[in-house]
């Protein structure tokens, strides 16, 4: 019986990858939306790319301001965005220049490791208010088997949502920046602890596709 090598599966994995491609982002949305209560007034989505997160959010809060260092893909998010809905795009580099707060929601998906981690998560606790919700889907260094493992685990199911998605048809990738990306320096280890004592009670949790999640609520006055 032939056996294939791990090292030309996972090649062959790859390729399909490539041909079938998915948001991995994109896969977090409704479990992002599931922290969130159902209606707040003010929401601010950091790095928000082509403004996917944004319009969903606009469907819970009165107002959302959604901010990208990229202005190509922040002109794709104005495109596709309805004129009435609740969001305002703003070209700004975070941390230190984000729109002031306070708001009621901070959001920010596969950008925390293009950002000086520390500043930035300060500065969002900042800008949050009281009671205030902070959600963030990370990309961190795999350094543990726990790490590698679940991403040897992922590439199949990353195939197969692939396939799902689009009912096994080839197309290109979806566009959801043009800023050069960068591979992440911080493993979870030294996100969870960073995380810890700037955010005390924070949640995080690694998760499949290369990713982490953090939950945070800001404590409430009085």
């Amino acid at each position: 019986m032939k056996t294939i090598s791990v090292a030309r599966l996972l090649d062959a994995l790859n390729r399909f990858n490539a041909a079938h491609p998915w948001s991995h982002n994109a896969h977090y949305h409704p479990w992002l939306l599931r922290q969130l209560p159902r209606r707040f007034p003010a929401a601010l989505d950091v790095g928000c790319g082509s403004g996917d997160l944004a319009r969903l959010l606009a469907g819970r809060a009165e107002r959302v301001r959604a901010v990208d260092a990229d202005r190509e893909i922040l002109d794709r998010a104005r495109e596709s965005t309805a004129p009435s809905a609740p969001v305002t795009y703003t070209l700004a580099e975070a941390p230190y220049g984000l729109p002031a707060g306070p708001y009621d929601v901070i959001t920010c998906v596969a950008v925390l490791h293009h950002l000086p981690f520390a500043d930035t998560l300060t500065r969002l606790r900042a800008e949050l208010a009281p009671g205030g919700t902070l959600v963030v889907v990370g990309c961190a260094r795999a350094e543990s088997p726990g790490d590698h493992a679940l991403g040897l685990l992922a590439l199949p199911l990353n195939a197969a949502m692939g396939w799902l998605r689009n009912r096994g048809r080839t197309r290109p990738a979806p566009l959801s920046m043009t800023a050069p990306t960068r591979d992440p320096e911080m493993t979870f280890a030294e996100v969870s602890q960073q995380a810890g004592r700037l955010l005390p009670g924070a949640r995080l949790r690694r998760r499949l596709f290369w990713r982490y999640t953090l939950v945070w609520r800001a404590p409430t006055v009085g």
